[in-house]
């Protein structure tokens, strides 16, 4: 079975943790607040629109519906998918979850097949492959009747589903689990002043800010990777 997740939290330190979950199964839907007694400061409810207002009463993730299914699903013939699925995973095991099952990460499946997008992120390709297209469709197929905003996760575990549907025309759900795991020569900066450059051309021109780079303590494993093969040339 595939079951698609997404995940808000407190913030992307370690210490982290969840303060909602969503899950398409099957023919469900399943979306909660999670508090696990770790405050939402300002910066995360910015992107997210969740305040600790909204959590104060909410239970914690193992008392959730969703740890449940999850939980009970964490075998290994089933198969979690989610953009940047590594992420969610940590969280997960910060909760107390340990997800035990095969896993394919959209994100990394992206930008392996689709290397001339410039940017990666969920909402980014939510409007480069035009996936906002289907979402009032598959909402239907839910049940899902109120307007959803970007960075819910609820709202982003169906542009997650879509996501991978597409990327079913360019590879199986066995050969998207392997790219899962394997390192991505990128082709061009996802982020900094040479967004969208080539990263070839850049390593030529701009020895400084490559030395920049991988100064940077989190520094992205695949655009390390590719900073490291194109300076061998």
């Amino acid at each position: 079975m595939l079951i698609f997740t997404d995940v808000q939290t407190t913030g992307i330190e370690a210490d982290d943790v969840v303060c909602s979950v969503a899950l398409l199964e099957d023919e469900k839907v399943f979306y909660e607040l999670i508090n696990e007694g770790k405050k939402i400061p300002p910066s995360a409810s910015s992107i997210h629109h969740i305040t600790n207002e909204m959590i104060k009463d909410k239970k914690t993730f193992k008392m959730t519906q969703v740890y449940e299914v999850l939980q009970k699903n964490s075998t290994f013939e089933n198969t979690l998918i989610a953009h940047n699925v590594q992420f969610i995973l940590e969280k997960f095991a910060v909760s107390g979850l340990q997800w035990l099952g095969d896993v394919i990460d959209t994100l990394k499946v992206t930008k392996h097949l689709i290397k001339e997008c410039e940017q990666f992120s969920l909402q980014f390709l939510r409007y480069e492959l035009k996936l906002y297209r289907q979402e009032d469709a598959l909402k239907q197929k839910y049940g899902i009747k109120d307007a959803l905003c970007s960075n819910n996760a609820l709202n982003d575990v169906f542009v997650t589903k879509l996501l991978f549907e597409y990327l079913l025309e360019y590879a199986t759900v066995e050969k998207m689990k392997e790219l899962s795991f394997q390192k991505v020569l990128l082709e061009k900066f996802p982020f900094g002043k040479y967004m969208g450059k080539y990263i070839e051309e850049i390593v030529q021109h701009d020895s400084n800010y490559v030395n920049w780079m991988f100064s940077l303590e989190d520094l992205d494993e695949d655009l390390k990777y590719s900073l490291e093969y194109y300076l061998r040339g």
